[in-house]
């Protein structure tokens, strides 16, 4: 089986920060939590992938939650953006990229309160 194939069917537990996905990977605005979260919703709302960031910095982008037709632009997912969550779903990999299906939200304690002292002025840094 190639290195690229979809491993599909791996139940996993993932807790970290929802997060838009440009934000994260471009580092124009790298910041967590409250120094982040109205450019987060809006990208939701843009249809910019939504992710959760883990502690150890792994985006899992996700794609669905629960029984919801899709995530793109979704009110439900803005309304989860900077939260720090804890998921169980399952995981889907392929070519690098790790995707997730999100079953439930097992635990939501809300929005990461963060200073700009902690973060510096946005989008430019420190």
């Amino acid at each position: 089986m190639p290195a690229s194939a979809q491993q599909s069917g791996q139940r996993v537990t993932i807790t970290g920060e929802i997060s838009d996905s440009w934000c994260t990977i471009s580092g124009l605005m790298f910041a967590k939590g409250t120094a982040h979260h109205q450019c987060a919703v809006w990208c939701a709302l843009g249809g910019i992938p939504v992710a959760i960031r883990d502690a150890g910095g792994n985006l899992y982008l996700i794609l669905k939650i629960g029984d919801d037709e899709d995530s793109a632009g979704n009110p439900r997912v803005a309304k989860l953006a900077t939260h720090d969550v804890t998921v169980d779903g399952e995981l889907l990999e392929r070519d690098g990229v790790k995707y997730l299906l999100v079953d439930r939200i097992a635990d939501d304690k809300g929005v990461i309160t963060m200073t700009h002292e902690e973060h510096g002025i946005q989008p430019f840094g420190n």
